[in-house]
């Protein structure tokens, strides 16, 4: 099993910055890699971005690009998402998940219980 614990949610107004925190912990060995997933309400959890194990590979959605970067720090088996430049369309749950990988919510095996982030225009 893999425990992951969210954190850094919030509000802030448009334009402002962000950064989310993931810990993992338990059987990380067992990873390959993470990724944030957001839900805004009445809408499905889309991707937003995901970082292999080794901290070599990353992908963003398009909507995040440019924006959003994806990073691990190895030594606390934590990983983060530094939000800039946030607009209103960014409110939403935010889902830290760990697995096989892949752009899908199927590769990830495990989830964070989400942190909110509200963007005020």
């Amino acid at each position: 099993q893999v425990q992951l614990v969210e954190s850094g949610g919030g509000l802030v107004q448009a334009g402002g910055s962000l950064r989310l925190s993931c810990a993992a912990s338990g059987n990380i060995f067992s990873i390959n890699a993470m990724g944030w997933y957001r839900q805004a309400p009445g809408k499905q959890r889309e991707l937003v971005a995901i970082i292999s194990w080794s901290g070599g590979s990353t992908y963003y959605a398009d909507y995040v690009k440019g924006r959003f970067t994806i990073s691990r720090d190895n030594a606390k088996d934590t990983v983060y998402l530094q939000m800039n430049s946030l607009k209103p369309e960014d409110t939403a749950v935010y889902y830290c998940a760990a697995g096989r990988g892949g752009t899908y919510p199927q590769g990830y095996k495990y989830w964070g219980q989400g942190t909110q982030v509200t963007v005020s225009s």
